[in-house]
């Protein structure tokens, strides 16, 4: 039986370990990806710690996956061996829920995620659903496209979602491994794009990636910064921090959208008053399907909207996960096989 690499982690919070695994045909309607690149997404902590119910051990993490189809399952006819393809967070879905038969497939009562429904990409070959499969425009190699996957699609899709129209003024509520693309989407979707983060240390990225302004919220009152600025239409709450994205409540504009895509636990103390009067909406959410991923990658191609990684090798999954985890990533770390 050929075997290929992967990574485990035995139980919940235990050691990242290289390991050789079977490799096994696809089942009807899947496919055999060569993996080629994947991406170390800040969800992927959740995995490693037991965050996630159901979940079964031991774990293959990663759901930023981008490689080659080497095989076909029974069935499968809208894809080819060869072809390049991305699996994210959405990693597949029934087709017959109710949510999926009203076409919400992110909603898919049985959706499917890699490293929690099935191994993930921290490994050179993953089986996954054909209908979870993105195609990659030739002109993002690999480690350019894993990335767009989960993060890159949870921006671009929640961005182009909102009511905000070009010239309106959107901010971006950190700048780290979702926020950083947040920024880069905002600005070539031709809104005023300001950035919000904790520091002056920041302010020089924000700029670079496009941020027309600033807002150091470890110095400003951030509420009072955004008005000073005219109020927003939209925040894209990409820091996992609940109160700093209350804090920006204050500064939208009436009918104004806090949109939240940083995951916490931790409740958004918000009064109903804050939202009743000014008529603020507040809405999460998820990822995007594998075709508002090929829409992501095509306006990536469109528009020079990149991640900024660091790759490295499967065998140091480890430590990229670790400087992930640790807050040293900057800003996406991408295993290469």
């Amino acid at each position: 039986m050929p075997t290929h690499r992967a990574v485990h982690v035995r139980s919940a919070g235990e050691p990242l370990t290289l390991v050789d695994v079977e490799t096994t045909s696809p089942g009807p309607g899947h496919v055999r990806i060569a993996v080629a690149a994947c991406g170390v997404c800040g969800t992927d902590h959740g995995f490693v710690s037991g965050g996630f119910p159901g979940m079964t051990w031991p774990l293959t993490p990663g759901h930023e996956i981008a490689g080659t189809i080497a095989e076909l399952g029974e069935g499968v006819e809208d894809h080819s061996v060869g072809e390049r393809v991305a699996v994210g967070w959405f990693g597949g879905c029934c087709n017959r829920c109710v949510p999926c038969r009203q076409g919400r497939l992110i909603h898919c009562e049985n959706l499917q995620v890699p490293s929690w429904q099935y191994p993930g990409g921290y490994a050179e070959s993953v089986i996954a659903p054909a209908n979870a499969l993105a195609r990659i425009p030739d002109e993002l190699s690999f480690t350019e496209a894993a990335p767009l996957s989960c993060a890159g699609v949870t921006t671009y899709d929640a961005l182009r979602k909102t009511r905000a129209r070009p010239g309106d003024r959107v901010a971006v509520l950190g700048v780290g491994g979702l926020g950083h693309l947040g920024v880069q989407f905002a600005r070539a979707m031709g809104f005023e794009t300001i950035a919000i983060a904790r520091g002056a240390g920041k302010r020089e990225d924000a700029e670079r990636l496009g941020a027309h302004h600033y807002v150091d919220s470890t110095a400003d009152d951030v509420a009072g910064a955004l008005q000073a600025l005219g109020g927003a239409a939209v925040v894209l709450a990409t820091a996992a921090n609940s109160q700093a994205m209350a804090d920006t409540v204050g500064g939208l504009l009436p009918q104004g959208e806090l949109v939240v895509i940083g995951a916490t636990t931790d409740p958004l103390p918000i009064s109903p008053m804050q939202l009743i009067l000014p008529g603020i909406g507040v809405t999460g959410h998820p990822s995007g399907t594998a075709r508002d991923v090929e829409e992501t990658m095509h306006f990536a191609v469109l528009s020079g909207v990149r991640a900024r990684i660091e790759v490295r090798p499967l065998a140091d999954a480890a430590n990229a996960y670790a400087a992930m985890d640790e807050g040293r990533a900057r800003y996406r770390m991408v295993l290469t096989m």
